[in-house]
């Protein structure tokens, strides 16, 4: 029996039970339906998107693993420019009290 047959199969008890006594399903029953129901919506989901063979696990870990990459390297990259911009600062004000304090002077 496969999920949307079972899926099936319980909403029609659900739907006899519910004509008895008390006027409403049991909370197990209901349980029931709503986890077949989430567990089918979420494999259709998957096929959907491309991943519901077995190699869609590996894809994933290196889809993650692509991305703390990217991540890692924005970083790292963010650092450089960075550090290059407070070195060029750097090297700005030494040229610039080089030339208050008249060091290009003692050059000549």
């Amino acid at each position: 029996m496969d999920e949307e047959e079972a899926l099936a199969r319980l909403i029609a008890l659900a739907g006899t039970s519910a004509a008895g006594a008390s006027g409403a399903p049991d909370a197990a029953l209901l349980r029931a339906v709503v986890e077949e129901a989430s567990e089918l919506g979420a494999r259709r989901a998957l096929a959907r998107l491309g991943l519901a063979d077995a190699a869609a696990r590996d894809d994933m870990v290196d889809l993650r693993q692509l991305l703390g990459a990217w991540r890692d390297a924005k970083t790292s990259a963010w650092k450089a420019a960075v550090d290059w911009a407070v070195r060029g600062m750097l090297a700005a004000l030494v040229v610039g009290l080089a030339v208050k304090l008249g060091l290009p002077g003692l050059l000549r």
